[in-house]
């Protein structure tokens, strides 16, 4: 997993780096530059969250547990099928059916349904990255004073550019975003690092 997470995360810092030493030379091609730079930005944003979030889960399933082992939050991307059905069913018979098999499933290896269990809604905000880093028991706490970063600098930022407005951004404005988001991508690494060393995905007895 580590060696996984480390390519995920070299390859785009070396690419928004292109960007970012572009968007400080002086020339008619310095504002193109930033405005490419910052949906690149918001692209490798989306991506690593996605992939390394992904690559955490399957890690988490390769370890070969029952689903009664794990914490709710994993357990409940291999039964979401089942947990959607007592949710949104109105038969008896069906809800009975699907809490039957939900508590038959209990000692069964976890296999969990990962293609389809991290959505970034192809708009990152803070709220959808919020919601992504609570399914893998990640605290958002030490992001939130970088919630309004995410969404007014980047995520706003790059949906006008993406429309085809005109934005006006400074390339030491641009400098600075790099920087943040970098590091917002360096300390969700960090907390998957850290979760997977200390088994944190697995219910506490």
């Amino acid at each position: 997993m580590q060696d996984a997470l480390d390519q995920e995360m070299g390859w785009r810092i070396k690419e928004i780096g292109v960007f970012k030493v572009g968007a400080g030379t002086n020339g008619p091609q310095r504002k193109p530059f930033i405005r490419a730079g910052v949906a690149l930005l918001y692209a490798h944003w989306e991506g690593f969250i996605k992939n390394s979030s992904e690559i955490y889960l399957s890690y988490v399933e390769s370890r070969a547990l029952p689903y009664r082992e794990l914490k709710s939050c994993f357990a409940v991307f291999g039964l979401k099928g089942k947990i959607n059905t007592l949710v949104e069913g109105r038969k008896s018979l069906a809800n009975v059916e699907a809490m039957d098999f939900i508590f038959s499933q209990m000692d069964e290896t976890a296999k969990l349904q990962i293609s389809a269990a991290v959505k970034t809604e192809s708009n990152l905000t803070s709220t959808v990255f919020n919601n992504i880093a609570l399914s893998l028991d990640i605290k958002t706490s030490p992001y939130e004073t970088k919630f309004h970063l995410i969404d007014s600098s980047l995520v706003d930022r790059r949906n006008k550019i993406a429309h085809g407005e005109f934005l006006d951004i400074k390339g030491s404005d641009f400098s600075t975003l790099v920087d943040e988001m970098l590091g917002l991508m360096r300390l969700f690494k960090t907390d998957i690092e850290n979760a997977a060393t200390l088994e944190s995905y697995k219910r506490t007895a």
